[in-house]
């Protein structure tokens, strides 16, 4: 058995000849950069490319293979150099059983499985040519194709409050929506880790995945997975996913969710943080309110955390995110110790004090542990490292 590091939901901002996929994404992050940047930068074992319906995208991931850049492996994935490519896709669901649209990834093997399921899910969109599209079809009937071609089916960032489950997708259950038996697992967001999300008791038995949604390379792996599996591949994906045969998820990495960027709620006007989630602002006293999702999850709470039998969530925060690791210093750190995966879990603080300030040193050394300081995020808004 080996550790790998799992990072399943990355966007592509644009193709190889410059077309749009994800708008709100970085155009510098192709296909081929984000494969770069994640096996030779950050140090990815996997990674899941979430806009692989796109045609010209599929086209390219062929052209890397026919050329000897990648290769297809028999238990499924894309090898590029010391990464796995999982092919996925991120698309919007609304229908009548929603409140409003929830966004949902899936996963699939080999290409020509990717390609199978574009050209089903066509049908049922207006333009797969970009990303995070709204599908016409009902839940339930998205997952039973899923389940049909083999994928992997896992509702995205499930509390942030737009496009997701418990957002405004559901009033209360996310059976209103879905099939239970076909969820894989459900995706924590960056506003909130294991702890509070095990206060809903329906999620109890569900697998939590903690994923970066990047739409730059540098935001590749800002969260992730450890699993435990005999080698990077879609098969053994799915058998952690399910814990079999000693195959499982040994931990997941995320932010503090004060860092992430819907933590609290905030007036979207004056940027007001409320300490309680009221329909106006007391400050400006407008109605124009962010709900946050620890205040979401409140009002969800129908348990008393359980946590037991789950990895451990860790709070780790992202080289980025350290005050005193500015673009010089992580340069740096990578011509001396490679990858940010190796910074962050391998090389001893000691060794890395050697090559930048102490200081600094010192605080990738907490960040390790959780134990920076935050101060809460909101509205769209991140938090930030309290010095």
């Amino acid at each position: 058995m080996m550790e790998c590091f799992a990072d399943l939901h990355v966007h592509i901002g644009s193709t190889k000849s410059g077309k749009p996929v994800k708008i709100t994404a970085s155009c510098s992050m192709t296909l081929s950069s984000i494969l770069q940047a994640s096996s030779e930068e950050k140090g990815m074992d996997m990674i899941g490319i979430i806009d692989a319906h796109v045609p010209e995208v599929l086209l390219e991931a062929r052209e890397l293979m026919q050329a000897g850049e990648c290769d297809e492996l028999p238990g499924g994935g894309i090898r590029f150099k010391n990464t796995v490519l999982i092919l996925g896709t991120e698309l919007e669901i609304y229908d009548s059983s929603c409140s409003g649209p929830i966004h949902v990834l899936a996963y699939f093997p080999f290409l020509e499985t990717m390609k199978e399921f574009s050209d089903w899910i066509s049908q049922y969109m207006k333009n797969n040519t970009l990303s995070s599209q709204r599908v016409y079809t009902d839940g339930k009937a998205f997952q039973r194709k899923v389940k049909e071609l083999g994928g992997i089916f896992i509702p995205a960032h499930i509390f942030t409050p737009f496009k997701s489950l418990y957002g405004r997708g559901v009033k209360r259950s996310l059976s209103e929506v879905f099939d239970p038996a076909m969820i894989d697992a459900v995706e924590l967001g960056l506003s909130a880790d294991t702890e509070m999300a095990s206060v809903i008791s329906e999620l109890e038995g569900i697998p939590f995945v903690t994923n970066s949604d990047a739409h730059s390379n540098a935001k590749i792996a800002r969260e992730y997975q450890k699993l435990r599996i005999q080698e990077p591949s879609f098969k053994e994906l799915v058998m952690a996913l399910k814990r079999e045969h000693g195959r499982e998820i040994t931990a997941n990495y995320g932010l503090n969710p004060l860092l992430g960027k819907y933590h609290h709620t905030v007036c979207a006007d004056c940027g007001t943080v409320l300490a309680r989630p009221d329909t106006f602002c007391h400050h400006c006293r407008s109605g124009k309110i962010i709900k946050g999702v620890s205040d979401r999850l409140q009002e969800l709470a129908d348990s008393k955390p359980i946590v037991e039998g789950r990895p451990p969530y860790i709070h780790q925060v992202p080289l980025e995110f350290i005050p005193g690791a500015g673009p010089k210093t992580l340069l740096k750190l990578k011509n001396y110790f490679g990858t940010e995966m190796a910074i962050l879990h391998r090389v001893p603080i000691e060794e890395i004090s050697k090559v930048i300030p102490e200081k600094t040193a010192v605080r990738i050394g907490l960040a390790r542990s959780g134990r920076l300081a935050a101060k809460g995020g909101g509205g769209g808004i991140y938090g930030k490292i309290d010095q």
